[in-house]
């Protein structure tokens, strides 16, 4: 490992904070304004909905639900033999030898990875939003990169 970097024990986890934090506290706020704007209204207002709006709305809060699922399902799992990207709902699996380095430059929103194939991914379960806590997570992500093609026969 290089210096200054503590070895990570395997399979370790990486998800973004920031953003889960915003989502549960935004999306439950918003919840609860909702239901007391609804419990707010009289028995003449609340009868005035229909069902196909009501259905319009328990369709809108399904949708933003599936949107912060998503950011919450967000991760970079690095196990023994290889690195799990998961994307929303989306989930790629690449070997170490596969990944050749990590990004995450100035305001960039979350960590990119370069692949040998020459392509790159983006691995939202580390956010640059996280501040110092997405540095610490790139450098030992890093370094279990620099570990594993160092020593190949470890995956």
């Amino acid at each position: 490992m290089p210096a200054g970097s503590e070895p990570v024990p395997l399979p370790h986890t990486w998800r973004p904070f920031g953003v889960r934090m915003a989502g549960a506290v935004l999306g439950g706020g918003l919840l609860v304004v909702c239901a007391l704007a609804w419990i707010g209204f009289d028995e003449e207002t609340q009868a005035r909905f229909t069902l196909f709006q009501r259905g319009t709305l328990f369709a809108f809060g399904l949708l933003a639900f599936a949107l912060w699922f998503a950011l919450v399902r967000s991760r970079v799992v690095a196990e023994d033999d290889r690195l799990v990207v998961v994307n929303g709902y989306r989930r790629r699996e690449y070997e170490w030898a596969e990944v050749v380095a990590v990004h995450l430059p100035p305001g960039a929103p979350w960590v990119t990875l370069d692949l040998a194939d020459g392509t790159t991914v983006a691995a939202m379960g580390i956010q640059g939003s996280d501040g110092p806590r997405a540095t610490a997570q790139v450098r030992r992500l890093r370094a279990l990169i620099a570990h594993h093609s160092a020593d190949p026969g470890l995956g």
